[in-house]
């Protein structure tokens, strides 16, 4: 199973349109998971229209597009937590990673999150976090980056795309 990480859009406050080649990426995937700051319901609504299947939740921008703060979904007998993150970037890998303890269940788990515009893959408290960046590379991202994440089996392999914005 193929899956699109994405985050940050930021449309329109900071960007005015999802480049190309990330679309694409979305289009072609099994699964989009968003980790939130849509913007708007434009930008929501043209992720919808471009994932297959989505998980998407709140970002601290997104007042009023009726998202939730977490979710979670299981893809390719890996279950994946969603959230955006929000908060400080003091203690943002500890925070992401309690979110994701208290909302996993048994087996194998991996936590996404947004907010920092920053691409992250690592292991924090013993979670798998992973952070695609901006899929639009809003600032304060200088680059345009999501993930996509193949799944099988439980096993979660990741690769980074970026492009310069």
């Amino acid at each position: 199973m193929e899956v699109a990480i994405v985050s940050d859009t930021h449309v329109p406050s900071r960007i005015d349109r999802i480049p190309d080649w990330v679309r694409d990426r979305m289009r072609a995937a099994d699964h989009v998971v968003h980790a939130g700051d849509f913007d708007s319901a434009e930008a929501l609504a043209t992720v919808e229209d471009l994932a297959s299947d989505l998980t998407a939740v709140s970002g601290n921008t997104d007042v009023g597009l009726g998202l939730s703060a977490v979710e979670t979904v299981t893809l390719g007998g890996a279950e994946f937590v969603v959230t955006h993150g929000t908060g400080s970037p003091v203690g943002y890998e500890e925070r992401v990673a309690e979110t994701v303890r208290d909302h996993a269940g048994a087996g194998p788990t991996v936590g996404v999150a947004g907010h920092t515009h920053r691409v992250l893959d690592t292991v924090t408290d013993g979670v798998r976090l992973l952070n695609p960046g901006s899929a639009t590379g809003a600032p304060p991202a200088t680059q345009v980056t999501m993930l996509t994440a193949t799944v099988e089996d439980g096993a979660v392999s990741v690769r980074v795309h970026e492009r310069e914005r």
